[in-house]
């Protein structure tokens, strides 16, 4: 049976990270089944979800064996990127046990976003669990990690003011823009994209006096966010009119090739007769290809260039990050405990029972081949044999129930695999908290009944 000592995280963040390394490892929403399903398949991994975002790349993951689990996934994403593992080792990182538990309650609460509070996150995370269980590769440990994942997360944004006035990449982007320039008054936003991040971006325009234009391959989409912005809409076509008509140009689309290149910014340029141009790219794979840099009048930020600009809004947000990080520590505190919990009583009765029957059966098998005994002989012969039994149990039972809330390797694990327990959990709510001495004294007034039974 798995435990939290099986739970691991491997992966990539905009902390450890460039967007270009970032870029190569990123899925698809729409490949994320197959590339679970594929994971699945790697030795010592029994669970898995896959969480991309513009930032990070992780692969949380229940490991039979971790050491091989971890090797196997290090491949695959160096697979992936078409690098040799030893070039992406470097920007890895791997949590296990706790630390990978206590990782993705402050990832789903966005204390490690690049943008502090950003709301999106949460939703990216909801959609991780959402496709892991489609796909069939969340079993019950990642189940009950992403449920109290969501619930940290809203205890975070009900109880501190970091989701107060909140801020996302598409507004730390607009911000940027707005440093450069001095002001949007009588400057032209061309938006190339229509999905999430661009509506943001939209919505942090409004009211800054900027002339708002959007193009999208779907014109639908384009029309419907220029018409809730208040923008028009520019055939996606002609991307290099739209280029040559713009002065900041924020780009998100969905595309895994860039669609804006080197080769067609320049003809944009050249009808701009070098007038500057201000790109921003937030998309991840990039939209800009990083050679229009290189070219006359063109200024090009990725969102790796954001982070100064994130960082003052984890300046204003540190008293509330800081109160975030200490109810994440006490929600992981709570979750260790009702986790440990869940499993000592069932793990307790499975051990008797394995235990009880063993003597019991091997006691039957002594008297049955002595047909000679007395009725009183043989009964004297199994209650000595169960006797034994439970006094040899007393003290790995007490052990169990003092580890319940142990800050170690549970025994609870170490019993289950030495004794092969089957272990049927009491506990069906994934988000419930049932506090250790709680189940023990359950387990105990079963251990009870048995021995009243018994005897």
């Amino acid at each position: 049976m798995e435990s939290l000592t099986d739970v691991i995280v491997l992966g990539v963040s905009h902390k450890t990270a460039p967007v270009a390394v970032r870029e190569k490892l990123t899925v698809a929403e729409e490949q994320v089944e197959a590339a679970l399903r594929q994971v699945v398949t790697l030795p010592g991994i029994r669970e898995a979800a896959l969480l991309c975002t513009c930032n990070r790349v992780e692969i949380y993951a229940v490991a039979s064996d971790r050491e091989a689990a971890l090797r196997a996934l290090g491949s695959e994403l160096a697979g992936r990127a078409s690098v040799a593992a030893a070039e992406l080792e470097p920007h890895l990182y791997v949590r296990s046990d706790s630390e990978a538990v206590h990782h993705l309650f402050r990832v789903a609460s966005s204390l490690d976003s690049l943008v502090i509070g950003e709301p999106q996150i949460l939703g990216q995370v909801k959609t991780t669990h959402d496709l892991a269980l489609k796909s069939g590769t969340a079993g019950p440990i990642l189940n009950l990690c992403f449920s109290r994942a969501f619930r940290v997360a809203r205890r975070v944004r009900r109880e501190t003011a970091i989701a107060r006035n909140p801020v996302s990449v598409s507004s730390v982007a607009i911000d940027l823009a707005r440093q450069v320039f001095g002001g949007f008054a009588e400057r032209r936003v061309l938006i190339v994209g229509a999905g999430k991040m661009s509506d943001l971006a939209a919505r942090a325009l409004q009211g800054q006096g900027a002339t708002l234009t959007v193009t999208n391959r779907t014109p639908g989409r384009a029309q419907e966010l220029a018409a809730r912005m208040g923008g028009d809409v520019h055939p996606f076509e002609d991307l290099v009119g739209a280029l040559a008509a713009a002065d900041i140009v924020l780009a998100s689309t969905g595309a895994r090739e860039p669609v804006l290149t080197r080769v067609l910014v320049a003809k944009a340029q050249k009808l701009r007769r070098g007038r500057p141009l201000f790109l921003i790219d937030i998309a991840v794979p990039r939209d800009v290809e990083p050679a229009c840099a290189e070219l006359e009048g063109i200024y090009l930020a990725d969102i790796d260039d954001l982070q100064k600009v994130a960082s003052s809004h984890r300046d204003g947000r540190r008293g509330e990050a800081e109160q975030a990080e200490s109810i994440v520590e006490q929600e992981l505190g709570r979750f260790i405990e009702s986790f440990r919990g869940r499993q000592i009583g069932p793990t307790v009765a499975a051990l008797r029972a394995r235990v009880l029957t063993l003597a019991k059966t091997e006691a039957e098998k002594l008297v049955g081949g002595m047909p000679h005994l007395a009725e009183r002989d043989r009964r004297a012969i199994l209650d000595f044999a169960e006797s034994i039994a439970k006094k040899l149990l007393h003290a790995p039972q007490m052990a169990l129930k003092k580890d319940a809330s142990g800050d170690g390797v549970p025994l609870v694990t170490a019993v289950q695999r030495l004794f092969d327990l089957t272990v049927v959990e009491t506990v069906d709510d994934p988000g419930a908290d049932v506090p250790a001495a709680e189940v023990v004294e359950v387990a105990g007034a079963v251990a009870a009944g048995q021995k009243k039974a018994s005897g």
